[in-house]
């Protein structure tokens, strides 16, 4: 009997193969450095600084990016080894049906993320035209600005990394300025930045203190963390490579070297900003900082780093999951306009405040789903995917009417715990995620739904880009339901 399966076979969402690969190791890092140059970034060091010294506030922002980077690696090897995105690969841990649930959520986080940023991104830009020509109207410039990011997303992977290269020289460079600008002005009103702290706090504060604002870094990319597979597929990597380390050079470098030192940068001018202003704000900063052209060259940073964070990590997971909701009659065009029609309408510019928290507990959630993807993944199949059934309708993945619940009951429940525990929120998503689902698929689901991969632990027949392998999918045929078939070319 014929199964079409043909609405999770949307082209956007097939392997990309090996020839495919298109970023490499300097552009994966020009693409961190444009994506670390975020707002939140600044905030987290004005709030630091209130309460510990800047040098123990810079620590906590590293080795909290240095940690969540650990995670996106480790999630980002079945983009490597597998060439498919986060959507596809929850179809194992979530079932066909199931796995709509947890990638929704990112969607959306991610659409709203990418309005709030645009919404900053429109402030600079405005601000930039009332120098240069008087021009003054914000919510244009917001339009404009979505309607450009959205086509520059469109346009393809490469065109990031494009603009990456562009954006990151850029970047640094005022941001080095910016950081003696401020030191200067804090010096003038007699504050020494690195001996500055308005509330010194000891003891077990100062390990609180410290642990909010590492996992304060660790919080804002987690989201990130769960779907880096999304962006990894399209890295370059050597074929038929057995080291771990070696097969996931590019992404170990932009990862937790790029990301942790830019983004810890921006928590530095940002305390710095509040030392010497009073405001962690970058446009208020600038704005009692320069003037004029000056002024409009600053601004211009705020434009590039939102942009930059924009495209590479919002618009395409979301673009790539509404993609995956929506079937082939979704494209990846579609998925990336509703992500931008989702940040328009949230309108950021009223509901900022109101959005923190729900962007705090949605990061919690999708701490609990970076745990059940590691344990599948790893634990679990032990990298082994029978990636072809990941494509069948009525295949493997197809578990109880679509859904594994396995995996979402161990959702549930690193979920609630997170939320209980929200200074610890990703660690204890995490552990508890990974620890209920192990457990459940191991001494129970699994039994009930047996795995091909896992009666048949070989890695030439279940393993990609280690065995040489591309994996391919005809987005337009149908076949049985048969596990064993051999859909793929070496």
């Amino acid at each position: 009997m014929k199964k079409n399966s043909q609405y999770l076979k949307s082209p956007d969402l097939l392997p990309i193969a090996h020839r495919d690969r298109s970023i490499g190791t300097f552009g994966f890092a020009m693409m961190w450095i444009g994506m670390a140059v975020v707002l939140a970034a600044f905030a987290l060091g004005g709030a630091g600084v209130q309460s510990i010294p800047l040098v123990w506030v810079l620590v906590a922002s590293f080795v909290g990016c240095f940690v969540i980077g650990v995670f996106m690696v480790l999630i980002g090897d079945i983009g490597i080894e597998h060439g498919i995105s986060f959507p596809v690969y929850l179809r194992a841990p979530f079932g066909t049906i199931g796995t709509h649930f947890p990638s929704l959520i990112r969607g959306l986080a991610a659409s709203i993320w990418f309005g709030i940023n645009s919404y900053f991104g429109a402030a600079a830009i405005n601000g930039i035209l009332n120098i240069l020509i008087g021009f003054d109207n914000w919510f244009v410039c917001f339009l404009i600005f979505v309607v450009v990011q959205v086509v520059n997303t469109s346009i393809g992977i490469k065109a990031l990394e494009r603009f990456a290269d562009l954006a990151a020289p850029i970047l640094i460079l005022i941001s080095i300025w910016m950081y003696f600008t401020l030191v200067d002005q804090a010096g003038a009103v007699d504050r020494n930045v690195w001996a500055w702290a308005e509330g010194r706090v000891t003891g077990t504060a100062l390990f609180t203190a410290f642990m909010v604002i590492l996992v304060g870094n660790m919080g804002y990319w987690s989201t990130l963390a769960a779907d880096f597979s999304t962006l990894s597929r399209f890295i370059k990597a050597p074929q038929f490579e057995r080291s771990w380390v070696k097969r996931n050079k590019t992404t170990l470098v932009g990862t937790l070297i790029a990301m942790p030192l830019t983004q810890t940068a921006m928590v530095l001018i940002g305390g710095v900003a509040f030392i010497a202003l009073g405001n962690y704000d970058p446009i208020a900063a600038m704005q009692a900082s320069a003037s004029g052209i000056v002024l409009a060259v600053l601004l211009l940073m705020i434009v590039f780093a939102q942009w930059s964070t924009n495209t590479t990590a919002n618009l395409v997971p979301a673009g790539t999951i509404f993609s995956n909701i929506g079937g082939p009659k979704v494209s990846f065009y579609v998925g990336v306009s509703l992500a931008g029609i989702i940040g328009i309408v949230t309108q950021p510019w009223q509901l900022f405040n109101a959005l923190l928290p729900f962007l705090s507990i949605s990061g919690g959630l999708l701490a609990g789903i970076v745990g059940i993807i590691f344990a599948d993944y790893y634990l679990v199949r032990k990298r082994r995917v029978n990636v072809p059934e990941l494509y069948e309708i009525n295949g493997q993945y197809k578990y109880h009417m679509g859904i594994n619940w396995a995996g979402m009951i161990s959702w549930a429940i690193s979920g609630i715990l997170s939320i209980v525990i929200p200074t610890y929120s990703f660690f204890v998503g995490f552990i508890a995620g990974a620890a209920c689902y192990y457990a459940l698929t191991k001494y129970w689901w699994f039994r009930k739904y047996q795995q091909a991969e896992l009666l048949n632990p070989s890695d030439e027949q279940y393993l990609g880009i280690t065995v040489g392998r591309d994996w391919v999918i005809d987005p337009g045929e149908e076949l049985e339901n048969e596990p064993e078939a051999e859909t793929a070319t070496v």
